[in-house]
């Protein structure tokens, strides 16, 4: 396997995912009518015949989600004249020498310039192309935290800075002023111990469902209520909180609470909650599963061909047939009520929530449900091929046994394909199952697509696109290099791809 190969098949992964994106951006940007976004605001909904207020509201919106660019009188007016003085009271005026510049200067620039329907007051809009629109969302995908991050005019002294210390929980700490972050990197004894915030994936913020929240923020925080303990703030203050101090972020505005608590501005900050994130949740269940699907499928798999046209062959092909032929939200319905009425088990997740171990039985066995079958068949598959292979008579002729001939070649060359899909197995994890978690009320990220779709969150939307293309493109790649791990004799050339 040669480095080359693999930068090669990293970027043409990277330009399939951008065709992916460039084909998502045009189906929510352009078939998707922009109005529709409005339907689940409630804030929208509030503002009611305030015909001005709303058109304000609706532009401004348009605007922040990159549909258009979006300018007022107003604007246009204070760029000429002090904010509250005579003059520009006057400029705003539609009858205004300032309202006709702003009228043929925004119009030779291709804006439509409209006017509010009380104030009669004069407003412009252009279309942002999607090329641009696209290219302007890529470039802000990932942002580096450093101390120039923070640009506030209500604090012009502030330090900007990096330097080593401890957090208030005695981690260590690289800790910044200036930054978004407090804590750029610091260590705890959460798993994985060693956490950073200096680059993170900027996927903008949810819009109209979570609205104001970060994409991420809205899938990786935790779920649930607070979990209050005992905590020494910074100044000395202590009290029962759920605060996670790593998640300190720069707030320009402080209140008593604050400064009672914190001794710079770094006050805004996430709170542990007693259940899983989105991601958390659909991870912790695929990996369930997937563990599952593998200890009973191979096994299962393997008896299937050893025992070809037998008992346990037939009673394996009735289950791989009844798996393929009857339609997954049937038999994970009916699987359901066997759970419940036989063994009383919770029909939906939120019975008894994320902390009950009989919530996770149902979900994760009727998740395994198809995948067990899958595994059952290309196993036994595998298997047979191989035990019909012409090296098997030689090693018969050669006198070892039948188990020596199975383990030490029979199942070693049968389960290389079966490898090969272990990485997409576990993409699988993180992206969560649709109809599995819709059944079972589960709020994981099987959802959280058709929720957006249904909600026309195209902030999320487009953000979900990203991960699952980015996750599935470069799983079959690792599945690739796995392939080569696992049998030597295979390798991934320039020329051939595989030979």
């Amino acid at each position: 396997m040669k480095k080359g190969y693999i930068w090669k098949r990293l970027l043409r992964s990277l330009i399939s995912v951008m065709i992916i994106m460039l084909i998502v951006f045009t189906m929510v940007y352009t078939l998707v009518p922009r109005d529709s976004i409005f339907f689940e605001d409630s804030t929208y909904r509030k503002l009611g015949g305030k015909n001005d207020d709303k058109t304000e509201y609706v532009y401004t919106t348009w605007q922040k989600l990159g549909y258009l660019d979006y300018v007022r009188i107003n604007d246009y007016a204070l760029t000429l004249y002090e904010a509250g003085s005579p003059e520009l009271a006057a400029a705003l005026s539609p009858d205004s020498k300032e309202s006709a510049d702003f009228v043929a200067m925004y119009t030779s620039q291709g804006y439509t310039v409209e006017q509010f329907l009380a104030t009669g007051r004069y407003y412009a809009y252009r279309d942002v192309p999607l090329i641009k629109r696209m290219a302007k969302w890529l470039s802000g995908l990932i942002v580096i935290d450093t101390p120039w991050s923070v640009q506030d005019e209500n604090n012009p002294d502030l330090e900007r800075y990096l330097k080593f210390g401890r957090t208030p929980t005695g981690g260590l700490a690289l800790i910044g002023s200036g930054t978004t972050h407090k804590y750029l990197l610091y260590t705890d004894s959460n798993f994985p111990w060693i956490h950073q915030n200096i680059i993170s994936l900027n996927f903008g913020k949810s819009y109209p469902t979570y609205q104001g929240l970060d994409v991420m923020q809205v899938l990786f925080q935790t779920q649930g209520t607070e979990v209050k303990r005992p905590v020494t703030f910074e100044t000395g203050y202590e009290a029962e909180s759920g605060i996670i101090f790593g998640s300190l972020t720069y707030k320009s505005t402080l209140d008593r609470m604050d400064t009672k608590k914190f001794v710079d501005h770094y006050a805004n900050y996430e709170t542990i909650k007693n259940q899983p994130s989105m991601i958390g949740t659909s991870f912790i269940m695929g990996i369930f599963a997937l563990v599952l699907a593998y200890m009973l499928g191979l096994p299962i798999g393997v008896l299937m061909a050893r025992k070809k046209d037998k008992l346990a062959d037939k009673l394996g092909m009735v289950y791989i047939i009844f798996i393929i032929a009857v339609p997954s939200l049937a038999y994970i319905y009916l699987f359901r009520y066997l759970g419940t009425t036989l063994f009383n088990l919770p029909s939906v997740f939120t019975t008894y929530g994320p902390e009950d171990v009989r919530s996770w039985i149902l979900p994760i066995i009727s998740l395994a449900l198809p995948s067990i079958a899958s595994l059952m068949l290309w196993t036994r598959r595998y298997v047979v091929d191989q035990m019909n292979s012409d090296y098997v008579k030689f090693a018969k002729a050669k006198g070892l046994s039948q188990r020596e001939i199975f383990n030490g070649h029979i199942f070693k060359n049968a389960i290389i394909p079966i490898a090969q899909g272990i990485p997409s197995s576990l993409a699988g994890c993180i992206t969560g199952a649709i109809i599995t978690e819709s059944i079972y009320s589960v709020g994981g990220m099987g959802k959280m697509l058709p929720n957006a779709i249904n909600q026309y969150n195209n902030v999320m939307i487009v953000a979900l696109a990203f991960m699952f293309s980015t996750i599935s493109v470069l799983s079959v790649l690792a599945g690739d290099i796995v392939l080569t791990k696992v049998d030597p004799r295979i390798s991934l050339s320039e020329k051939a791809g595989r030979s």
